[in-house]
């Protein structure tokens, strides 16, 4: 069933008219041109298609537009303000913690979305958080560093 759905996307107020069930992942790279969210399982599992949903990260793949109405909806594209990187997105260029690229935007807005809960996970605590996320070119450990990095900066922590 077609629909006016209106949600806010990276600080902008929008409205589009589209079918409720119409997955978020489609209506991002298609119809906003966001094409930071991959399509990677369609199943929910690898993570490249992370997005925020008021602060939660969510898989775009598998929430439709009827669950984003009146809510916020953050992509890596809206992550940085003013031109200037996020602290996660700077951590990751730090760390060289973005091999091929595909699973870093997922790995960075499950990171942020963690970091907001705990701003001081431990060691065990991030890689069990992003454990779901995939990253197929084997750069864990950079991300984890990238990750702890990040943290750091965010609480303006010089430890």
């Amino acid at each position: 069933m077609t629909k006016n759905i209106r949600f806010r996307l990276n600080g902008r107020e929008e409205s589009l008219t589209v079918d409720r069930e119409r997955m978020l992942l489609w209506v991002l790279r298609t119809d906003f041109t966001l094409t930071g969210a991959k399509y990677g399982c369609g199943e929910g599992y690898c993570g490249a298609c992370t997005v925020l949903v008021d602060g939660e990260a969510v898989r775009a793949c598998q929430h439709s537009m009827a669950d984003v109405e009146s809510k916020e909806v953050i992509t890596i594209e809206g992550l940085g303000r003013n031109g200037d990187l996020h602290p996660l997105q700077q951590a990751f260029v730090e760390e060289d913690a973005l091999q091929c690229g595909f699973c870093t935007p997922g790995m960075i807005l499950t990171a942020y979305s963690r970091l907001r809960k705990n701003p001081d996970p431990s060691y065990d605590e991030i890689v069990a958080h992003m454990d779901d996320n995939l990253c197929r070119c084997g750069a864990h450990t950079r991300i984890i560093r990238a990750i702890q990095r990040a943290a750091k900066t965010m609480r303006g922590d010089a430890r």
